[in-house]
């Protein structure tokens, strides 16, 4: 099992950031431009518990279904979801706000994930899957910044292994 986090600061409030991954559409604002997704199907309420997402992703020259579903939601607070099916063997995603006492609050970001046959394939295409998750977590706490209209006081990269 490999986890990495990624956390930025904003100068938004807490609620602000957290009703933006509410929104109708957040999913996709939240693509980079340069991965090939697109959304099959959604059941339920947004990112509450129990939702579903089926998703098509482009992997090399194939289309992969990735379905998702969200395991658990804290109204303001946090978010996970988890692949049913998809690319990785096992995938979940911790979305969570904190406020912070110097103001603004704190998006993290926590993914947990393991390879099909993760201990051939981690030597072979583990740092290439880092550094796509490192730049597209990059990219989407941007894009949040962007979509919110504040900026982004700190962060961006990957937070140091505990």
């Amino acid at each position: 099992m490999t986890t990495v986090e990624y956390r930025s600061r904003y100068d938004a409030t807490p609620e602000a950031l957290f009703s933006f991954h509410e929104r109708p559409g957040a999913l996709e604002a939240l693509t980079p431009p340069w991965e090939r997704v697109r959304v099959v199907s959604r059941e339920g309420r947004g990112i509450e518990a129990g939702a579903r997402v089926v998703i098509e992703t482009r992997v090399g020259p194939a289309w992969l279904r990735w379905t998702a579903v969200h395991t658990r939601y804290v109204a303001g607070v946090e978010f996970v979801d988890r692949a049913e099916s998809g690319p990785f063997r096992s995938w979940e995603h911790l979305h969570r706000v904190e406020a912070d006492p110097a103001g603004g609050a704190w998006l993290i970001d926590r993914v947990e994930y393991e390879l099909p046959l993760d201990a051939l394939a981690r030597p072979l295409v583990g740092r290439w899957v880092r550094a796509k998750l490192d730049r597209m977590f990059a990219w989407r706490h941007q894009a949040t910044a962007r979509e919110l209209g504040c900026r982004v006081l700190s962060g961006l990269g990957r937070a140091p292994a505990p």
